[in-house]
């Protein structure tokens, strides 16, 4: 629990170690929360997002530089909109950001070498590293509370033999398989970030953030999730947290003593402004909430599991397929021939082989008109077009041109529901495991 600041006859002193331990958390903390995803985080704005000042000038020149001439990276830089956090550039950038402040340091060590205590700048950076720490875990707990990140297996999924998902694609998948597994995770990480924006309930959110990091890091290291750097970069910031509160801690939960007051002291001057500063970090993080919640209640129609989904949305097995006349036997040899056809969100299709691979068109269906109209990503010239026919809910019929050819399919449509995953449910009772 965090006490009024008040005026002491002695004053503590820092060691040389720890004066120089703060100093370098000070400028590399700072660096890296105003250069990365963790500022935008922190900074929400109900119009707009703060610029990433990570992938700008300076800082994007710097790092580029140093990936050249330093690393020897002779590569294009992939910067922004890979999704991926361990880029070559966020790993350079990491670097970058650690020579800045080793050598800030020495010079600040230099220049204030005199100063035998920082216990006010040392108030307020821990504040300011709550309100950071805390956005970050608020704003994943979003998208996981509302099941977002992982979503549940979409339909082609469904299809694909388990042995070709990558790792990532397990977990993600696994994950998204459980909507209700998702959302106790992300509760687990909303109580941590809703915790360190209160200072008297800080040392707890700050323990329960450093359980779900260890857990996100280590998922993310077992099954090569691209956000290896970033994740560790959360560790490290719940146990600077936590050390000055190591001793309490220690006694109370190995030693079996009394923990005694918190050393840590509120920025502010008199109870009444304490109180005034508590009530609004209350509001912030309220604000901050609502603000996380309005975006992913968007997102969850636009693209979640509340969007939308295709006119003739369903896994639909060709029974029947010629083309130009000739009847196509289902054989696995021949890759002309589809297998099944996916329809899942509106603007896009897939279409398996007998070989189980998959081709992906975008679509656009005119329900009104009968027709399917497919466009390939990579070929703006190409387009295909079929008319269809729904004779029944579960048989479908399609008749046009694709590929400079005239095809004509007939369609079954797969129960979703057949496939265990989906069907197979809770039971609280259960005379055998049944593990399959």
């Amino acid at each position: 629990m965090f006490v009024a600041d008040v005026d002491s006859p002695s004053v503590p002193v820092w060691s040389l170690t720890k004066r120089i331990a703060f100093r370098l958390c000070v400028i590399y903390f700072g660096l890296y929360i105003a250069t990365t995803q963790m500022l935008q985080g922190l900074i929400v704005l109900p119009v707009g997002n703060v610029p990433d000042f990570g992938s700008l000038p300076p800082v994007r020149t710097v790092v580029s530089w140093t990936a050249a001439h330093l690393f020897h990276v002779t590569y294009p830089l992939v910067i922004t909109g890979s999704g991926s956090g361990d880029k070559t550039f966020d790993w350079v950038h990491a670097f970058c950001v650690l020579v800045i402040a080793v050598a800030g340091t020495a010079l600040w060590s230099y220049v204030d070498r005199n100063r035998t205590d920082y216990g006010r700048l040392n108030q307020w950076f821990r504040l300011f590293l709550r309100f950071a720490l805390g956005s970050t875990m608020v704003s994943y707990a979003m998208v996981k509370v509302i099941p977002l990140q992982m979503p549940a297996p979409p339909l082609t999924r469904l299809l694909e033999p388990f042995g070709n998902f990558s790792p990532m694609g397990v977990l993600w998948y696994s994950i998204g398989a459980s909507r209700a597994y998702e959302i106790c995770v992300g509760c687990a990480e909303m109580t941590a970030g809703l915790l360190l924006f209160v200072p008297q309930t800080a040392i707890l959110g700050a323990l329960i953030c450093l359980a779900d990091t260890l857990q996100i890091f280590t998922l993310n290291m077992t099954y090569d999730v691209p956000v290896k750097l970033f994740s560790f970069h959360l560790i490290v910031m719940s146990l600077f947290l936590l050390a000055p509160e190591g001793r309490r801690l220690l006694n109370v939960f190995v030693l079996d003593r009394t923990a005694g007051p918190s050393p840590q002291r509120w920025p502010g001057g008199s109870a009444r402004v304490i109180r005034i500063l508590v009530v609004a970090q209350i509001v912030f993080a309220a604000y901050l909430v609502g603000m996380n919640l309005f975006s992913a209640r968007q997102a969850w129609t636009q693209y979640g599991g509340g969007a939308p989904k295709s006119a003739l949305y369903g896994i639909w097995d060709v029974d029947e397929m010629s083309i130009d006349g000739q009847v196509r036997s289902p054989l696995v040899t021949d890759y002309g021939r589809w297998r099944r056809i996916v329809f899942d969100r509106p603007t896009f299709v897939s279409f398996q082989r007998m070989d189980d691979t998959f081709a992906f068109y975008g679509s656009k269906i005119d329900d009104a008109g009968k027709s399917l109209t497919l466009m390939n990503g990579n070929d703006s010239s190409w387009s295909a077009r079929f008319s269809f026919q729904q004779p029944a809910p579960d048989h479908l019929v399609l008749d046009g041109q694709m590929d400079g050819h005239r095809v004509r399919m007939r369609l079954i449509l797969f129960d979703r529901n057949r496939f265990l995953l989906v069907n197979r449910g809770f039971y609280w009772i259960q005379e055998y495991p049944f593990n399959r």
